[in-house]
């Protein structure tokens, strides 16, 4: 029998009084081990830590962290829990960002005002363990999902195989819309948490990502999510792996105008995807 339970979309928003900009994030945790046997088998709940007291400890704990990274709250969280709670034996701390960028004022960014509309955001987990007295991560994994990338000229897609199935034309240069999610691995635990060296931040990566799909001229989505993988592995070393998930989302056209001008209408909804692991 395999146990897990525990809580999830503990949702908070730390705020420091503008000397820091807010931090937010939704938080799961899933708790694991043969100590809570008896609550599945026998309805005794004596070794259970409820649901809404981990709610409570996150909440308590928010306040207590003071990094800027998912991967240094999941960090600090995950010790946390397992120093406190001596009967989980294992568990997994999963936190994803409320995306929050500074709005806008007359004399430029706002430290007061910030936007809620971005809709990527950065995810973060990791496995704790007991090792002795010590607390062991493991499975580390950070990540982009939900980015949403246009570029208007720069992507082609033709010599593909064809039948009498094929009714999509060669497109030489084409709209290029993608819905991706990219993670990425760390070989050392210590760079996750930026307790040593080689964190990239979200920003980083993201920075990347967007600096690949505006100048690489790709004869396939294939060869995009590739591309972008070897230029992260190559500008990151302590990266140990990369991951893409991405759909297409490229817009049909529908209408031409005067000169180079062309109307594109949103796609049918059924998307290909394209999935990619680059491991060193």
């Amino acid at each position: 029998m395999e146990i897990r339970y525990g809580k999830t979309r503990v949702v908070f928003f730390r705020l420091a009084k503008r000397s820091e900009p807010p931090f937010a994030a939704s938080v799961d945790i899933d708790v694991f081990g043969e100590r809570f046997k008896a609550s599945y088998t026998e309805g005794d709940n004596t070794e259970v830590v409820a649901t809404d007291t981990m709610k409570n400890f996150v909440y308590a704990t928010a306040a207590e962290f003071s990094g800027h990274t998912l991967e240094a709250y999941v960090t600090f969280l995950g010790r946390r829990l397992l120093t406190t709670y001596p009967q989980m034996e294992r568990i997994r701390v999963t936190a994803t960002e409320v995306p929050l960028d500074a709005g806008h004022a007359e004399a430029g960014s706002s430290d007061v005002v910030f936007r809620m509309t971005r809709g990527d955001m950065a995810i973060a987990h990791a496995d704790f363990t007991r090792d002795g007295r010590d607390i062991a991560i493991s499975h580390t994994r950070s990540g982009i999902e939900g980015m949403r990338l246009l570029k208007v000229t720069g992507s082609s897609f033709a010599a593909f195989a064809r039948d009498q199935y094929t009714t999509l034309p060669e497109l030489g240069d084409r709209p290029l819309t993608v819905v991706m999610d990219a993670h990425w691995q760390y070989a050392d635990a210590r760079a996750f948490s930026a307790e040593g060296a080689g964190h990239a931040s979200v920003d980083e990566i993201r920075r990347s990502l967007e600096r690949t799909f505006h100048d690489f001229n790709s004869k396939s989505i294939q060869e995009l999510v590739h591309e972008m993988g070897q230029r992260l592995l190559n500008t990151f070393p302590s990266l140990s792996a990369v991951e893409f998930s991405v759909q297409n989302h490229t817009p049909d056209k529908v209408a031409d105008g005067k000169g180079d001008v062309r109307v594109f209408a949103e796609p049918r909804q059924t998307f290909g995807k394209i999935g990619l692991v680059l491991r060193r």
